[in-house]
């Protein structure tokens, strides 16, 4: 039998970590040999010898999470949110001295949720209008989420490359931001509601018709297929990964 891969968690207290900890136990290809939460020592990961790390902390730590496991030759497979262009460059300079170490970034981990986006990006250059609203519980720390910016920055790429002209918005008085944050062209809207758990919609429109794209995920258990499949994946990925969209194609 060839040898499972040993998965250490950070965050295994949270919401995502504790379905994490559950999807790695039940795996019949890994074994979770290390679970941390905020105040432990991650002296004790290292020394608990994982080949991956999975990291579901908070903005706040998780860099120097990452730049703790590479330091020390670990891959890692980040669901925290918050990552920016300037983050994501951050996480190349980290690997800089360890070239040889993969870091696999997801904005989100749901199959779904990345067709959502791949479906969105080729509508992008057939609307003359296009907007995002994501819904979210009130206990996210950021918004907009990191799959609505990743959304909007594959709408805003596939839109430029075709050439198409940016959306009509006559609107001029805007004192509280009522038409969303603008990333990458695109208005993005947060909602947090107690109740949702992640939703997102993306709404395209033209004369005379309409185009809505919508992905809800009701249980965490859902994003734990691309969690796996990221854990599986980031060991031949040396270097910053952006998303489980390769692999996706490579599974299938």
């Amino acid at each position: 039998m060839t040898d499972r891969i040993r998965v250490g968690v950070l965050g295994a207290r949270g919401r995502m970590g504790s379905e994490v900890c559950r999807a790695v136990g039940a795996a019949p290809d890994m074994e979770l040999v290390a679970a941390l939460d905020a105040g432990d020592d991650l002296g004790t990961l290292v020394s608990a010898s994982p080949d991956v790390v999975v990291d579901f902390t908070v903005p706040s730590e998780v860099m120097s999470n990452i730049g703790h496991c590479v330091a020390s030759g670990i891959d890692v497979v980040v669901g925290t949110s918050g990552f920016t262009p300037e983050r994501l460059d951050e996480v190349r300079a980290i690997l800089g001295d360890q070239p040889e170490v993969g870091v696999l970034v997801a904005p989100n981990f749901g199959i779904g949720a990345v067709l959502m986006m791949q479906f969105a990006a080729k509508a992008a250059p057939y609307f003359d209008s296009v907007e995002i609203i994501e819904l979210h519980h009130p206990d996210k720390v950021d918004a907009p989420s990191g799959t609505a910016r990743q959304t909007a920055a594959l709408i805003g790429g596939a839109r430029r490359a075709a050439g198409t002209p940016d959306a009509p918005d006559a609107t001029s008085d805007d004192q509280r931001v009522a038409r969303g944050e603008t990333v990458a062209g695109v208005p993005v809207h947060s909602v947090r509601l107690r109740g949702l758990t992640a939703h997102q919609e993306v709404l395209f429109g033209s004369p005379g018709e309409t185009l809505t794209i919508r992905h809800d995920s009701f249980d965490r258990g859902s994003f734990m297929p691309g969690v796996l499949l990221a854990v599986r994946g980031v060991r031949s990925r040396p270097g910053l990964t952006v998303g489980i969209d390769d692999l996706l194609e490579q599974s299938e």
